[in-house]
């Protein structure tokens, strides 16, 4: 090992945390790594992470303790009620690689310095794909020199590392870019159904819009319907890139955060409740860009509207 190894204490060795987890050890860091369930645990063993009995043991001799986990109630669980920032080295740099609400990271960040301890939010976007190429962005909320001391970490995970600013900082370009993303895959499959009624291929459509003003990731990597593009879950009878259930959560995450600001954020919360309806009914294991599904069924029973007049009350040719 060289002189810029670090040990480093992973908790959370799911489908994102594994993948990240094993690119460190690749990159010659040693990973001391827990999670909740036996069989993550021997996986990530298998790709020279070294297991620990508790998330404690793990953190115990680490320089950086990194955490990826489902919400902020588990973040700030194992900081405070389980005992991670009290078990850990006094000056060791905590970054918390989950999605979770603003406030709770802004929480987190606040405990960890009562305790002596530095800190950083660092929610990812690549998916499992990203997670295991190493090809994740970072967004990061913190002060400058804990960024800098944890850039050379991040990216031997990821392609794109971005300071955002303080703490929650993070976080909360996590859910504002993910809130444009879901607001266009509504948008985007709404489009391909009102072509779909208007007799247009999907083709058709995809070819104009694609290079014209309603270009956007939702439509040329994430195509919601079969054909255009091949590599997108559409082909694959949308089995999951990115799961709605986690586009549904952090879709909720930015209504919280726009309830909070004051901000109407009239798509955003419609989004939300779109995307939180389909994630526990048909789509619970599909790719977000399934809902083109429930939208297209939606349609097909919807209520006529009244025809759209212009302001003097005729119908428009």
């Amino acid at each position: 090992m060289n002189e810029t190894t670090r040990t480093v204490g992973f908790i959370g060795l799911g489908h994102m945390g594994g993948p990240m987890a094993a690119n460190l050890v690749k990159a010659g860091h040693r990973v001391n790594g827990f999670d909740l369930v036996p069989e993550l645990l021997a996986t990530a063993a298998e790709s020279g992470v070294e297991p620990a009995d508790t998330a404690v043991a793990a953190v115990t001799a680490a320089d950086v303790v990194i955490t990826m986990l489902p919400a902020g109630r588990h973040v700030l669980g194992l900081y405070r009620d389980e005992g991670l920032l009290a078990a850990a080295r006094p000056g060791t740099l905590f970054i918390d690689c989950s999605t979770i609400d603003v406030a709770d990271a802004r929480t987190a960040h606040e405990a960890a310095v009562a305790a002596g301890m530095r800190t950083l939010d660092a929610p990812v976007s690549g998916g499992v794909v990203g997670a295991e190429a190493a090809t994740l962005t970072f967004m990061v909320g913190g002060a400058k020199p804990e960024f800098a001391d944890a850039e050379p970490l991040l990216a031997a995970m990821g392609k794109k590392i971005v300071h955002c600013g303080g703490a929650g900082a993070g976080q909360a370009a996590k859910i504002c870019n993910n809130m444009i993303l879901g607001i266009s895959m509504i948008a985007v499959s709404e489009a391909f159904v009102l072509g779909e009624s208007l007799g247009l291929s999907h083709q058709a459509l995809f070819d104009v819009a694609s290079t014209a003003s309603g270009q956007c990731w939702a439509l040329t990597t994430n195509c919601p319907v079969p054909g255009p593009v091949p590599t997108s879950p559409a082909n694959r009878d949308y089995a999951p890139g990115f799961a709605a259930p986690l586009m549904a959560k952090d879709l909720g995450l930015a209504a919280n955060a726009a309830r909070a600001c004051g901000v109407p954020a009239r798509l955003g919360l419609t989004a939300a409740e779109l995307y939180a309806a389909y994630a526990v009914g048909t789509g619970a294991h599909e790719d977000f860009s399934g809902i083109v599904r429930t939208l297209r069924n939606g349609a097909a029973t919807a209520p006529t509207s009244e025809p759209h007049r212009d302001a003097k009350g005729g119908t428009p040719a």
